[in-house]
């Protein structure tokens, strides 16, 4: 190595750790930030990047709107993957640029075009880290990163003035459906009326519908079942399975006559596992568990409009619901619903036991992190008898975005030695296992 190229990586180094002062300074203090400020300015031009990439007001979004050749140096800037040599500069200024607009949120009232800017600068970071917009929380070792941003998030939803944003049509049009403004709206709609109720529930009508045309696709993905190879076959001609019938009868041949003589027949079998005749989902509406709420009472509306699946849904805190009547309706089953409060799982047991009328044709569905008031044990010996009777019980831990759950220990534990473990995490894994034991 010569001199020449030790002093070129030994400056870089240099102007990496001030960007890196930099994008620390403002985070956490700002004694030494006007120098910081004067050495990045020089750095950034050096490298031939905007200065707009350092004015924390300018989104990344907006950035790459005016400089599109950006757009390909965000893609993948932080993924794990071999980067070019010599550009650790350029990609420190970039990186730098994405953390600080994303991670540093400021205090304060944030208004319905803040919350939109972070969602998109957000939207850039995840596509930095190697994933599409939205897929970080489906990427290997991204789940936790993907719950700080939904922190965040919920973070601006919960500073944003959104009675007030509701009330004007103009800011409610800058609102984008997310699982934070659903939550904080299904909290709020009792204080709402008037324009600002209407914006709201046409928000979460849309939220309703986009996750559910998501979740449609992956049930009808499956739908039509598989077969029952403990059926026999009907042996009806239609069914005549005439390559086996050949290929079993080869010995029969006989060279003299130039004849096949087949002494058995051989059916295909063409039985499906049908759903079955009743599918009980029980939700905790709690305030734990918001994200599965609105993911469960949609799903079981997708199920509800399967053939031969009659669905039940029932709801609970310290009080229990039943909303089968809307269950075809998730938009209307999370109006009726009141978040917050306790956990009383016995009351919703109560409710849904007398709706088991065939045990060994009935699947029953408990969504809950099952965190109970001190009945603990009266709520699991209610499930075991259940479970005992023959009818197919499924708990869930939360069900959520993210992936990422918490079930009470002693649940968990009771549940694997019952032979029910809990399914845990993302809604696909209950849309799969459902998929299993409904066709």
């Amino acid at each position: 190595m010569t001199e020449t190229t030790e002093v070129s990586q030994t400056a870089d180094q240099t102007r990496r750790q001030v960007l890196y002062w930099r994008l620390l300074s403002r985070l956490f203090g700002s004694d030494e930030q006007p120098a910081l400020e004067t050495s990045s300015l020089g750095i950034v031009g050096d490298l031939g990047l905007p200065l707009a990439l350092l004015d924390p007001g300018v989104s990344v979004d907006n950035l790459v709107q005016r400089f599109p050749e950006l757009a390909a140096e965000f893609q993948g800037l932080m993924a794990e993957t071999e980067h070019e040599a010599g550009d650790e500069v350029r990609r420190a200024a970039l990186v730098s640029k994405l953390l600080l607009n994303v991670f540093s949120t400021g205090s304060g009232n944030v208004t319905a075009a803040q919350l939109e800017s972070w969602k998109q600068d957000a939207a850039w970071f995840e596509r930095g880290m190697g994933c599409e917009a939205g897929g970080l929380r489906h990427s290997p070792g991204g789940e936790e990163l993907a719950k700080v941003l939904a922190g965040l998030e919920g973070d601006l939803v919960k500073r944003m003035r959104l009675r007030e944003v509701l009330a004007d049509p103009a800011l409610a049009k800058q609102l984008t459906p997310s699982m934070s403004l659903i939550e904080q709206l299904l909290r709020d709609k009792s204080n709402l009326s008037g324009v600002a109720l209407a914006n709201a529930k046409a928000l979460i009508r849309r939220y309703v519908d986009e996750v559910a045309e998501v979740l449609r696709t992956q049930v009808e993905k499956t739908s039509a079942g598989v077969i029952d190879r403990s059926v026999p076959p009907k042996r009806v001609f239609r069914n005549l399975d005439v390559e086996r019938t050949i290929w079993k009868n080869l010995t029969n041949w006989s060279p003299e006559d130039q004849r096949l003589y087949v002494d058995r027949l051989y059916y295909k079998q063409t039985a499906h596992r049908t759903t079955p005749a009743r599918l009980i989902v029980v939700v905790d509406q709690s305030g734990s568990m918001v994200d599965s709420m609105v993911n469960c009472t949609i799903l079981a509306s997708i199920f509800a409009g399967l053939p031969k699946v009659d669905v039940h849904l029932i709801a609970y805190d310290t009080r229990a619901i039943d909303l089968t009547p809307w269950v075809q309706d998730p938009f209307e089953v999370l109006l009726r619903t009141k978040l917050g409060g306790g956990n009383d799982g016995p009351v919703a047991m109560a409710m849904a036991r007398p709706k088991i009328s065939d045990p060994r044709n009935t699947v029953m569905v408990w969504i809950s992190d099952f965190y109970e008031f001190d009945r603990s044990q009266p709520l699991y010996d209610g499930i075991e008898a259940v479970h005992r009777s023959g009818v197919k019980f499924i708990p869930v831990g939360s069900v959520n975005s993210s992936g990422v759950q918490s079930v009470e220990p002693w649940f968990r534990k009771k549940f694997k030695d019952l032979g029910t473990p809990v399914i845990s995490g993302h809604i696909h894994k209950l849309v799969f296992e459902l998929k299993n034991f409904l066709t």
